[in-house]
């Protein structure tokens, strides 16, 4: 173990770990410490703690100092400093005719060198820029071309959701997003409402998209032909988060119904061709599929989403330990779905309540075979 404390140097910018060299430091309080890039200023987010050696991928350095007074002046400074330098290199970009918009102007601690950051479309050649810059302002220049993501990180500013934009907030680093993500969340998928004030799809997309996932494997694909407790039909729409989806039904094709997905067999996956010799089964036996909970039938609620959504998005919770029993049984939800006993064994049809004939239909061979007898002999053991 060795004790580290956490900085960083911007505002939503990465955490470093440094040595406090003996030195208790408190969140928030400012220090000194040597960098790559000479002495610098940083503000810890994280207090004196133990960390495991594992975790560090590079020697740790020791932190310099406590910031003082002093030292909150010159960044005053720095930064006074920082708005001319910025002047005075739009207008020598002006001069030579470069094609590069200028974002910002970063002085070192110690006042000896600038960076300025900057966005193009392409390659710029600005070896001349940063001799005429470095006679002017009389210190090192160096010129780093950053993209359109990096340049809203810096500037800020406010997203379409009325909050600090994340990037410039608290996201350390940029994941990568696709659109594709957006097609499982069922978004729109227009351009301007997707995209983020960068011009890219919006970095909150990613956030849910794993909950997304494990829903959409818990739901029917769109135009599949399942049984549902008043009949076969085809699912015409699905609702990831409420768990629903809704039936065409073949009795009356007009006025779908929405179902739970528990309460639906799916007989075809995906659009085809309506099975061969497939019968629909008795009413009776079809109306057994609807949930229910001691007896009666229980509506889909938002309190029921909201539950589905949790449970999807943090699988652990689908096997709730029992007190007293030092074995996990599944939820209730998922024994009616699947017709296991307590201790998850598969049970005879028969002992579900649900007879049937002696010869199935079984729509992936497309052929009609006699079920066999159950050969366990009986009822499995409680």
């Amino acid at each position: 173990m060795v004790e580290i404390i956490s900085v960083r140097f911007k505002n939503g910018g990465k955490e470093y770990y440094f040595n406090p060299n003996g030195i208790q430091v408190q969140v928030g309080d400012g220090v000194i410490v040597e960098t790559t890039r000479g002495t610098e200023y940083a503000q810890c987010v994280r207090a004196n703690n133990m960390i495991d050696e594992i975790e560090l991928t590079a020697p740790l350095r020791p932190i310099v100092r406590m910031a003082t007074q002093e030292d909150m002046k010159l960044l005053e400074k720095n930064k006074e400093r920082e708005k001319r330098a910025m002047d005075i290199c739009q207008q020598k970009i002006a001069e030579h005719g470069l094609e590069m918009k200028l974002v910002s102007a970063e002085y070192s601690f110690d006042g000896s060198k600038i960076l300025f950051f900057f966005t193009s479309e392409g390659r710029v050649d600005f070896r001349a820029l940063v001799k005429d810059l470095a006679g002017t302002l009389h210190a090192r220049i160096e010129l780093r071309q950053i993209g359109v993501r990096d340049e809203a990180k810096l500037l800020g500013g406010l997203g379409i959701c009325g909050k600090p934009f994340c990037c410039s907030q608290f996201l350390e680093e940029f994941q990568p997003v696709s659109i594709k993500m957006a097609k499982t969340q069922n978004l729109s998928l227009n351009p301007t409402k997707i995209s983020g004030t960068c011009g890219r799809l919006m970095c909150c997309l990613k956030y849910e998209q794993e909950a997304y996932e494990d829903l959409v494997k818990r739901a029917p694909k769109q135009e599949s032909f399942v049984e549902t407790p008043d009949g076969a039909g085809t699912v015409s729409g699905i609702n990831l988060l409420r768990q629903t989806a809704q039936v065409r039904l073949e009795s009356d094709p007009e006025s779908p119904k929405t179902y739970h997905n528990c309460e639906l067999c799916v007989i075809r996956s995906g659009k085809g061709k309506r099975p061969e010799g497939y019968v629909e089964p008795p009413l009776a036996e079809l109306a057994k599929l609807r949930r229910k909970e001691e007896g009666g039938s229980v509506p889909v609620t938002e309190e029921d989403s909201l539950a589905a959504a949790i449970e999807a998005a943090f699988p652990s919770r689908e096997y709730q330990e029992q007190p007293g029993q030092g074995e996990r049984r599944p939820s209730r939800r998922r024994q009616h779905r699947h017709g296991k006993g307590e201790g998850g064994e598969r049970r005879p049809r028969e002992e579900q309540g649900m007879e049937r004939p002696a010869e199935e239909y079984h729509p992936a061979s497309g052929n009609r075979r006699r079920r066999r007898p159950n050969k366990g002999g009986g009822k499995p053991q409680e």
